[in-house]
């Protein structure tokens, strides 16, 4: 009995520790609890602006709907430049002064919108907001690989959880600001955004900066072995993420797979309001679900991706999940209110959980596709995929898809289903090359 109790402890010890558990001891130890918890203040004060930033600019600011469009439109490519620079200068200069630098520059530019009106003015404001942001991002994950190392999926999947339940914090106390709807309720909410920055940064200040430049600290002997075979090689394309094709091709192609992100923001709920009979208060609950399930499931989707070849066949489930999430949509304006509610609900539930299998996928992929020697710029160049994402995707949905009718979600999922294939089996080829394995397609090109 004694033999049976211990071994029956051992099976436990051996499973996979909870979200929680995790959570106090993270790949990375003590850098990587204090990263989280800035991540967390940072999330829950973006989320705070995000839910109030385009009221405040049209009733308080008092910006037409063409303003607003174009601010945010305009900000949102300035973002896109936010994730190579930061990988640029990482490789020069320490991860840790860079993002504390980001957080304090988000701080600045924040805190001038309480005093700029002039639409002139706020395009170069905004704009800087958003190209700290997406710095800032990029420079969390640099931190993560050097000081993850092999478990940065772990890592991944406790700061994605960790961002979420940011989220949901800011924008519950949004919610209260935006109750109340007077100018002053509006510039605490912005200065609650601005001291989460500033909160962040004395956190990460508090960090030690990870060891090397450039580099991701190296696999454990006992890593996957698959994560540890494209550490053997350089790129083919040399050094610089710009004149490497094949890398290139990769940022491309992950364009179209970060696009559950405005499928679930955007298209949903205006396929909602504007071609279904499912009530309007339905909205509210597609986040509640996307939160709850990031939050809850993150860490088990990222523990049955060990390595990037399963994080390639990752890809090609997300275009699967997507073309499904895309069906229901089309097939929700031919009921009533219950039944376009519940295709509703369950696309959003999809689009949740193509999400939790991006993260994962494209996380890996852009660490372990990129040369060792000069990661800092490859994974800036890859930040580029989800900025252009959030720039080209809402104009590629409301513009084209949805105007197409249900014909048009279907050839969305159809689309991306395709080019998660294309994704899938060039990834494949990359690391039989980086892995000097001998493929026929890999002698004759670059990968």
């Amino acid at each position: 009995m004694r033999r049976g109790g211990e071994i029956r402890k051992a099976r436990r010890e051996d499973r996979d520790p909870g979200l929680v558990a995790q959570l106090r001891r993270p790949p990375g130890g003590r850098d990587a609890r204090i990263m989280l918890l800035a991540q967390l203040l940072d999330r829950a004060g973006t989320g705070v602006w995000a839910a109030a930033c385009v009221l405040y600019f049209t009733f308080v600011i008092g910006l037409d709907a063409g303003q607003v469009g174009i601010l945010l439109g305009a900000s949102g490519v300035a973002g896109i430049a936010g994730s190579p620079l930061a990988g640029h200068l990482a490789d020069r200069f320490p991860v840790r002064s860079l993002l504390i630098c980001a957080h304090l520059l988000r701080l600045v530019a924040l805190c001038l919108l309480l005093v700029v009106t002039d639409f002139a003015l706020l395009l170069p404001v905004v704009a800087v907001t958003h190209l700290g942001d997406r710095a800032a991002k990029t420079l969390e994950m640099l931190f993560a690989t050097r000081v993850a190392g092999d478990r940065r999926a772990t890592y991944q999947a406790l700061s994605r959880s960790s961002a979420n339940a940011g989220y949901a914090l800011g924008a519950g106390l949004a919610a209260i600001g935006l109750a109340v709807g007077t100018r002053g309720a509006y510039h605490v909410l912005i200065l609650a955004d601005a001291l989460s920055f500033l909160v962040a940064a004395a956190l990460v200040w508090r960090t030690r900066e990870p060891r090397g430049r450039g580099l991701v600290t190296a696999p454990t002997a006992d890593a996957d072995a698959d994560a540890a075979a494209p550490q053997a090689a350089p790129a083919a394309g040399g050094q610089s993420p710009w004149r490497d094709r094949g890398y290139l091709r990769f940022v491309l192609l992950d364009i179209p797979m970060h696009l559950d992100d405005s499928i679930l923001a955007i298209g949903i709920p205006l396929w909602l309001v504007s071609r279904t009979t499912a009530p309007h208060e339905l909205v509210p609950a597609f986040l509640v679900v996307n939160t709850v399930l990031v939050v809850v499931l993150q860490l088990r989707v990222s523990a049955k991706v060990r390595g990037p070849r399963q994080a390639a066949g990752a890809v090609a489930l997300y275009g699967l999940t997507t073309l499904l999430c895309c069906a229901l949509l089309a097939a929700a304006t031919g009921g009533g209110a219950w039944a376009a509610s519940a295709a509703l609900l369950a696309a959003a539930v999809l689009a949740t959980a193509a999400e939790l299998m991006r993260s994962v996928s494209s996380w890996e992929l852009a660490v372990t596709l990129a040369p060792p020697q000069a990661r800092a710029s490859y994974l800036g160049v890859a930040g580029m995929a989800q900025s252009v994402q959030k720039s080209a995707g809402p104009l590629l949905l409301t513009g084209a898809v949805m105007a197409a009718g249900p014909a048009g979600w279907i050839a969305l999922g159809a689309a991306v289903a395709g080019l998660s294939l294309v994704q899938r089996r060039a990834s494949l080829r990359r690391l039989d090359a980086l892995a000097g394995a001998p493929a026929p397609a890999a002698a004759a090109a670059p990968a």
